[in-house]
């Protein structure tokens, strides 16, 4: 089962990756790369430019526009063209054109277009600059992305470390309060994890919070919550596991919790390797398949330190 449900298994992923050659990092080129050493897929780069002028006056600008785009795409191509190899993505990865410059009022919207366009199974988006070292921050087109893609989005945390060897371990994350919302993401990323013949670690996490001390101490609330949490994890992680592995029963699971002082502290508590991509599940607003993350999810993303892929849940 590939990125995309619709696409088959032997077919390579489709990967649309968000890059403007001005940009200060290449996370979202070497993740393309880290992919590319787990599974066949296909690159395409799109760089997008907004045009500060209104759509009314391109055709004032009849052939200096034209001349104009048809250089910055030229210049696109070559930048886009060395800095894959510097990445250490083969060129028998890439696709035919692979470079596309296109220019509007709407990055968000220019690279759902190029996506569409290339009927892409995942498009990757990388950190904005201002993040620490390994972590990811939406800038306002990810953060567009975030809430309206119709494809799945991969994140790439800003000057990660990527394992040579690809993908080592695929991990599926229980964010939402409803975890029957979760069941489609979860058989997806075991589905990868079957695909890539990779082991696949289920997690729950409690962001601190529920341990903080009671108006009255003497009820010792905070204690009795704390218990009826793990108690309720442990369960949920169980019935996780007996689930999946009634799908793929030679599939090698593991579960685990994670818990601290505020998310930072939770996803600390685990340990994580430079192999490591996390799957987490959507929650589409509406009829169509998109991707849509609420705050939980948000809050969550700025504190891992390795790949997210994020997978759209069908509806219906």
């Amino acid at each position: 089962m590939p990125i995309n449900d619709s696409t088959s298994s032997a077919d390579p992923i489709r990967v649309l990756v968000a890059w403007r050659p001005d940009s200060r990092g290449t996370e979202s080129l070497e993740f393309a790369a880290w992919l590319g050493r787990t599974t066949p897929i296909v690159v395409r780069v799109a760089t997008t430019f907004l045009r500060p002028w209104p759509s009314t006056s391109l055709s004032k600008l009849g052939g200096k526009y034209s001349k104009w785009h048809r250089k910055e795409a030229l210049a696109c191509d070559t930048k886009v063209r060395k800095a894959l190899r510097n990445a250490g993505l083969p060129e028998e990865q890439w696709d035919e054109d692979v470079s596309v410059f296109s220019d509007g009022t709407s990055e968000s919207v220019l690279l759902t277009q190029a996506a569409a366009d290339f009927g892409a199974d995942l498009m990757v988006l990388g950190s904005k600059a201002a993040a620490p070292k390994g972590r990811f921050l939406a800038g306002s087109t990810a953060d567009a992305l975030l809430h309206s893609s119709p494809q799945p989005l991969a994140l790439a945390p800003r000057a990660v470390k990527l394992s040579k060897r690809g993908v080592t371990r695929v991990n599926f994350a229980y964010l939402t309060g409803d975890p029957e919302e979760s069941t489609q993401s979860l058989y997806f990323a075991a589905s990868l994890a079957q695909r890539w013949q990779l082991p696949l670690r289920v997690l729950a996490f409690s962001p601190g919070g529920i341990a903080d001390d009671p108006v009255n101490d003497q009820l010792d609330l905070a204690a009795d919550l704390t218990v009826e949490w793990r108690e309720h994890s442990m369960a949920l992680l169980d019935r996780a596991k007996d689930s999946v592995l009634d799908r793929y029963p030679e599939l090698n699971m593991t579960t685990d919790i994670g818990s601290g002082a505020g998310w930072s502290g939770a996803v600390e508590s685990l340990k994580w390797k430079k192999g490591d991509l996390i799957c987490l599940g959507s929650a589409p607003p509406g009829p169509i398949e998109r991707v849509f993350i609420g705050s939980t999810a948000t809050d969550f993303l700025g504190h891992v330190q390795v790949p997210v892929l994020i997978h759209p849940v069908r509806q219906g």
